[in-house]
């Protein structure tokens, strides 16, 4: 012990005695293990972190699993039960469904994200509530008093964070709840919910065909996803025998709850994002440790007496390595606000729009700090062990008859040194590809046509609470009351309400069955449609390429007319005008048929970053797809700032109903980039990394070579004496820097080739093996690393020969 605290102490003096190698070693591995630390804790909060729920291994998500597509969709409210009653695979069975709930009090109503969720969900997960208590099975039954469930973040930012609001009646959705519980401090299940409501009073009475549940089950002893898949199949039969279901292939299906909340996507990118500041870090390693062997190499003749007096080798191998872990474990400390800057800049660059799931919290807690002290302690091992052994090998008489001239370190260090320079620039280009591949995908993707000019869009959303709204009538009513309130505003050119927004949420699906035409049940063509109202084409400044658009009296009628996209007539009229010929929905009972009057331009519904083909599109008018969530779009006239008309178009709503929740206000461009911002943020950061890793890259090359112009200026001086002319001086060491980049691009090449492709399905509109991404990379780095050897290059043409001859 006491000779390791005389190590210790000898390393301190020494480094303090070396500031400039100090500073410089630490700053270079403070930046690899700070991205490291920063990264980690995204890794641990998404990928390795358990859920917060009691036992969460036990727990699995349940759908209708389609096997012939892979396609998972929701449950019914009666299938629900019937799931729960009969299945014995699980000690529990819950639900839940997501819906706007708006607080209707106070001078402002405010729409919250909130669920219906049955009674046993919460006690299923085993969470508890901070205050009051959570909702009895009574109270999630048909007529049940109305009861309901806040969240912390909504109780203290609307209630003050008062605790006698438990009990207190509140309006909800315009009808009288009392308060029974307030849930702990970032509990928004699933995702971002602020409220909870029961669910039986209203889904009671759907039919089995609606299915907008998701399900929830626990795990009995002993028994296995597989045994439980086994026993949802057999149900899941027997119901559809006993409710005469035959044109469906869906079984019931269970799966881990965490592959259900976190998409194999996700995980792909933070793991990939992990791999990539693993190679900042093995480049910041590399560099120090060939700081090490320059220095080590400058100490031959120290290290030499140490020797002669006794040290055997083992002991100096500790002092170098204890100096090594020394200079770790300080950049660990420098690498903590570092990374938690870094942490804030990428909490930063996700749009409040668009809100991480709370169970994705990220933060610089004990797992993280115990994960960056362990890669401090291991970098210092791995970067100062083989300049340590290296530097214990030289030979004791050699070294003491150098006297001054001191030891050069011989070809063995000067070989490490080079394949240490050559792993830098390779996992340079690897990270730089990698960067350039997905910063291509961001740039195409704000390129990519959505079929509209959304530069004078405004969108909003508003929400119908409340019994007044319960049938369709009523819902179209208020949307005609406020189309003709907005419409009537100076400076608006047109308006539209649906409650499918462009590029944004909204609409349904289903299957289209056309006249004429003959599909085998359960296979029809899949169409995307959307009610709406008012003034649709004029403002998304759609063209129609055949017949006409809707008239008022046809939406305020609810006459059975649609206007469908280029997509739609092309598929499913291939050969002829589609204008004048009728569909119907697969959903639709009453049979009935809709007669297409017009044919526009394709326009974009899904997300810019969704590049599967589109879909078909039929627009039908309003009242066949009601809806509480409407889409408000806005096109305002001339040049004005569509956001002038915010407060306007506000107004015009509360005129309508002052308890109408306005949310979500966004102009259309807005809606556009937070439709793609994640390959921003993506593509920055792997760019971040791989300039880091560059200019890492960039000072290894520099070293090298400065250490090799040092090494060899009697040679270089020996040179020019002989005649040797400047340019061939500049040559000679220019040429062995570009030699080590050059093998390290072709290295990096290979390798960029195979870490690409893991990556591939994360990538849209570029090839993992885009051209444009290798060869400018490589040339880029040819430049850098030209420009890392000139200048000591330059340097070494100016040695005077005399100098050089006399120095030895």
């Amino acid at each position: 012990m006491d000779t390791l605290l005389q190590d210790i102490r000898y390393a301190g003096r020494t480094l303090r005695k070396n500031p400039a190698f100090t500073v410089i070693a630490v700053v270079c591995l403070a930046l690899g293990i700070a991205t490291n630390t920063t990264l980690f804790s995204c890794f641990n909060a998404i990928v390795l972190r358990p859920f917060p729920f009691e036992d969460p291994d036990r727990l699995v998500a349940l759908w209708d699993y389609n096997p012939k597509n892979n396609n998972r969709s929701g449950i019914s409210y009666p299938n629900y039960l019937d799931w729960r009653d009969q299945s014995r695979s699980f000690t529990g069975v819950a639900a839940y469904s997501g819906r706007s709930i708006a607080i209707t009090e106070g001078t402002e109503p405010v729409r919250l994200s909130g669920e219906l969720i049955t009674a046993n969900l919460f006690p299923l997960l085993g969470v508890r509530p901070q205050l009051g208590r959570l909702f009895r099975a009574d109270e999630d039954a048909a007529g049940a008093a109305g009861v309901v469930l806040l969240s912390d973040a909504a109780w203290k930012r609307l209630y003050g964070g008062d605790p006698s609001l438990v009990g207190r009646v509140i309006s909800v959705n315009n009808e009288a709840r009392t308060v029974v519980g307030i849930m702990p401090p970032d509990f928004k299940f699933p995702e971002n919910a602020e409220i909870w409501v029961p669910m039986a009073p209203l889904l009671h009475a759907d039919h089995r065909d609606w299915r907008s549940l998701a399900l929830i089950a626990r795990l009995g002893a002993g028994v296995t996803i597989a045994q439980a898949n086994a026993e949802l199949t057999a149900l899941t039969t027997r119901l559809k025998t006993q409710y005469g279901v035959t044109d469906s292939d869906e079984i019931g299906n269970a799966r881990p709850l965490r592959d259900d909340f976190l998409p194999r996507d996700v995980k792909l990118v933070v793991s990939a994002m992990m791999g990539a500041v693993m190679f900042v870090l093995l480049i910041a390693a590399a560099n120090v440790a060939n700081l090490m062997l320059t220095r080590a190499a400058g100490r031959q003749r120290e290290l030499a007496i140490r020797a002669a007096i006794g040290a055997g080798r083992f002991r100096i191998v500790r002092q170098l390595l204890t100096e090594a872990v020394i200079i770790a474990l300080v950049s660990g400390l420098v690498a903590i606000p570092l990374a938690w800057e870094g942490l804030r800049l990428i909490a930063f660059a996700i749009p409040p729009e668009n809100p991480i799931p709370y169970y994705m919290h990220w933060s610089l807690d004990r797992t993280t700090l115990v994960y960056t002290a362990i890669i401090s302690l291991v970098t210092g091992a791995l970067f100062g062990l083989a300049p340590a052994v290296q530097a214990s090998r030289g030979q004791l008489t050699e070294v003491l008859k150098e006297g001054a001239r001191g030891a050069s370190g011989g070809a063995r260090h000067n070989r490490l040194r080079s394949t240490l320079v050559v792993a830098e620039v390779a996992l340079s280009l690897v990270l730089l590809v990698g960067a350039s591949l997905f910063v291509r995908t961001f740039v195409g993707l704000q390129h990519v046509s959505v079929g509209f000019d959304p530069a004078q869009i405004l969108s909003m959303r508003f929400y119908l609470p409340g019994t007044r709204y319960d049938s369709s009538r009523a819902e179209q009513q208020a949307v005609e009351d406020i189309l003709r309130r907005v419409e009537a505003l100076p400076g608006v050119a047109a308006a539209t309400i649906s409650n499918a927004i462009p590029l944004g949420a909204g609409g349904s699906g289903a299957g289209a069955i056309v006249e004429g035409s003959t599909f085998e049940k359960g296979k029809e063509p899949y169409l995307f449609w959307t009610g709406v109202a008012g003034h649709w084409l004029e403002t998304f400044g759609m063209k129609l390429e055949s017949g006409r658009g809707f008239t008022d009296a046809e939406l305020r009628d609810s006459a059975r007319v649609s206007v469908v996209d280029h997509t739609m007539a092309l598929k499913f009229w291939p050969r002829g005008d589609a204008v004048g010929q009728r569909f119907r929905l697969t959903g639709d009972s009453a049979t009935h048929w809709f007669t297409i009057i017009g044919v526009a331009r394709d326009i974009r519904f899904r997300s810019i970053d969704n590049d599967r083909p589109p879909s078909p599109v039929a627009f039908m008018p309003y009242y066949f797809l009601p809806a509480r969530n409407n889409g408000l779009m806005v096109r305002v006239g001339g040049t004005a700032s569509p956001t002038s008309m915010t407060s306007a178009v506000r107004g015009a709503i509360r005129g309508a109903d002052a308890t109408l929740p306005v949310f979500s206000v966004q102009t259309m461009e807005k809606v556009r980039a937070l439709s793609f911002w994640q390959y921003g943020l993506f593509g920055a950061m792997f760019a971040a990394f791989g300039v880091l890793a560059l200019l890492l890259a960039a000072i290894g090359v520099y070293g090298v070579i400065s250490y090799g112009v040092a090494q060899r200026t009697r040679e270089i001086g020996v040179r020019v004496a002989l005649g040797a002319q400047r340019g061939d001086v500049l040559g000679l060491i220019v040429r062995q820097g570009m030699t080590l980049a050059s093998i390290g691009i072709v290295v990096g090449v290979v390798g960029a080739f195979g870490v690409t492709r893991v990556v591939k399905s994360l990538l849209i509109g570029v090839s993992p093996t885009d051209p444009v991404s290798f060869i400018g990379v490589a040339l880029f780095l040819c430049v850098v690393a030209l420009l890392a050897s000139v200048i000591p290059a330059r340097r070494a043409t100016a040695v005077d020969p005399i100098v050089a001859l006399r120095m030895e």
